[in-house]
């Protein structure tokens, strides 16, 4: 098996669709032993559309548990999407999937919880939108947060 086969393969494992990257933070809660209680921004580019980039601001729990990563993160996000460049879009992406596309996930808790950001496209109004929420194997929660990208021409 191939390098790239196998790096795939580890990704999909670990649930991340994109990679994001931090941009910073900031503690909300002092903690004696272990890291604080975060909120952290992190910034991903959409894999298959260019010219877009999604922010998101999470909950990251410290402690001891959050130290050793089998802390669950609460399910508080907000998220902020725009367009950073030329938007070609894929013929596949303007069919406008109604159950959307899955762009970014990232686990939230070891091994039942996760974050995740969809793509819709709204062919009425030719916007790209995201949402984030969270979803969890038995219950997850109704907490979300909502962007759009107007495709405009790129200067």
């Amino acid at each position: 098996m191939k390098k790239r086969s196998i790096v795939s393969l580890l990704l999909i494992a670990w649930g991340t669709t994109a990679l994001a990257d931090t941009i910073g933070s900031v503690d909300t809660e002092f903690k004696l032993i272990g890291p604080d209680n975060k909120i952290v921004i992190e910034a991903f580019d959409d894999p298959e559309v260019a010219g877009v980039t999604c922010y998101i601001s999470r909950a990251k729990t410290g402690g001891v548990s959050g130290a050793v990563g089998v802390a669950e993160d609460t399910s508080d996000a907000s998220l902020s999407c725009h367009q950073t460049g030329a938007i070609n879009l894929d013929p596949k992406i303007k069919s406008g999937d109604r159950d959307g596309e899955n762009v970014f996930k990232k686990r939230t808790s070891l091994v039942f919880k996760s974050m995740q950001v969809v793509r819709f496209f709204d062919k009425t109004r030719n916007t790209l939108v995201y949402m984030v929420y969270s979803d969890r194997v038995l219950k997850g929660s109704p907490k979300n947060s909502v962007s759009a990208v107007p495709i405009q021409a790129w200067r």
